[in-house]
Order: structure tokens, then C-alpha cells, then sequence
């Protein structure tokens, strides 16, 4: 913070010490340091053009930007989907093998009062089979 005060300090006190030397060349009909001044000026010319030229050039950029960036998200999501579709069958292969009804093969119940409501539930079926 404190370069950039130093900065900022510096600079206005440049731009007042260079208000205060127009005024004073002004008042005196004189200019000090033609040779320098014309060389500066021609270096401010050249700076000047080379700033319009890179204004133009910088406004291609972003359509360009907009280009590439749509590449790069349509190539991270296909990956993407990609990776997800393969986690995905790696899920299921995993579910099926820790799974206890992978071949599961259902057996007659065991207990009087299970096969007696599997019956009673088959006849009520059939029955409702039959008035429909």
C-alpha cells in the first residue's frame, strides 16, 4: 500500500511540476530542450499508433476466446460423460457382486403359515380372474 502511495504522490507531483513548466515556458516565449522534446514527441507518436494497432488486434481476441472456450467445455463434458458412463457400469458390476440375490432361485417357504397365505392369495387372484 505504501508503493502505492509513494506512486500515486510521485505522479500528481510530476503532473503539477509539468502544469508549472508549460506555464512558466508560456510566460517566457521559450522552450526548454527542443531537441529532447522533438525526439519525445515522435517516440509519443509511434507509442500512440502502436496502441491503435493493438486495440484492433485485441478486438479479435474475444471471439476467438469464445471459440476456444466452447471447444474446451464441449471436450471437458464429453470426458466427463465419458468417465461417468464407465464409474457407472463399474457401480453395477460392483452391485451385482456383492449382491446375495444373484442367482437367487425361490424356494417353497418353509413355515405351515406362508404357505397357507401364498394359497389363499392364488385362489383370491383366480377368483377375481374369473368375474372380470
Amino acid at each position: 500500500m505504501i508503493v502505492a502511495y509513494t506512486v500515486f504522490f510521485l505522479s500528481l507531483a510530476l503532473l503539477v511540476g509539468f502544469f508549472g513548466l508549460k506555464e512558466w515556458e508560456r510566460k517566457g516565449a521559450r522552450v526548454l530542450f527542443p531537441s529532447l522534446r522533438e525526439k519525445l514527441d515522435r517516440i509519443a507518436l509511434r507509442l500512440q499508433d502502436l496502441m491503435i494497432a493493438l486495440k484492433r488486434d485485441a478486438e479479435k481476441i474475444p471471439p476467438e476466446l469464445l471459440h476456444i472456450s466452447r471447444i474446451l467445455i464441449h471436450e471437458i463434458a464429453l470426458s466427463l460423460a465419458s468417465t461417468l458412463r464407465f464409474l457407472s457400469l463399474q457401480a453395477h458390476a460392483l452391485a451385482e457382486l456383492v449382491s446375495h440375490k444373484r442367482n437367487f432361485v425361490r424356494r417353497a417357504p418353509r413355515s405351515e403359515f406362508l404357505k397357507k397365505v401364498i394359497e389363499h392369495k392364488n385362489e383370491s387372484s383366480t377368483e377375481v380372474d374369473a368375474f372380470e
